[in-house]
């Protein structure tokens, strides 16, 4: 499983980012974790799109706080559906939350604890493990700080739980951010020219930084 991140207005980069990872013979799915636009317009959602599409694997996208900015979450919708979803692979769900909490004036449920209460349980005779991918991770500006500790107890009711990805930080960075046992990892942008690779096994997980 290949996670990018925070590509914005850098499309050149984007584009040796897709073709380094088509290079390779050992991915199954690409995650990008929000940020697929710099100002939420529709024809920075066109470009990124018409780049990722040349992946040959499949991906997903999250939603990214520059992706709000002006209609840039109705077009977000129009293209890749929720901004909470989730997916089961190799009985590992991935759950993946909309933790852009700043730009609702805290007005809305960001992080959404209901949508995390329903995944759970839901087709839980199809996983056993679980990894939760966000943009904005707690403590950062975008994150309802207010939540961070209510957050962190909803994890723990997630099966078998392995880590939490992010992106928002442009930088490269592991983290136990609870002071615990649980790692957060931070996917680096674009312009930096890297990327993770997780590769999942029945007893684990290993992770790759992959310059390109």
């Amino acid at each position: 499983m290949a996670f990018i991140s925070d590509t914005h207005g850098w499309y050149s980069d984007l584009r040796d980012e897709v073709d380094h990872l088509n290079g390779r013979w050992d991915v199954d799915f690409v995650i990008h974790c929000g940020d697929l636009t710099d100002t939420g317009t529709s024809k920075e959602y066109e470009w990124a799109r018409d780049i990722l599409h040349g992946l040959r694997y499949p991906y997903v996208a999250l939603i990214g706080n520059h992706d709000y900015l002006g209609t840039g979450d109705q077009a977000y919708q129009v293209l890749y559906g929720p901004v909470d979803f989730s997916f089961i692979a190799g009985r590992i769900k991935f759950v993946c939350l909309n933790t852009n909490a700043t730009e609702y004036d805290y007005m809305a449920a960001v992080p959404n604890f209901d949508f995390m209460e329903e995944e759970m349980t839901k087709d839980s005779a199809r996983f056993d493990r679980t990894v939760v991918v966000m943009h904005a991770a707690p403590y950062s500006d975008q994150f309802n700080n207010n939540v961070c500790k209510a957050f962190r107890r909803y994890l723990d009711y997630f099966p078998g739980l392995m880590c939490c990805v992010y992106g928002h930080d442009h930088a490269d960075l592991v983290s136990s951010i609870y002071n615990d046992d649980l790692l957060f990892y931070g996917i680096d942008c674009a312009e930096h020219r890297n990327y993770r690779i997780f590769t999942f096994t029945p007893y684990g997980y290993e992770v790759e930084q992959v310059y390109f």
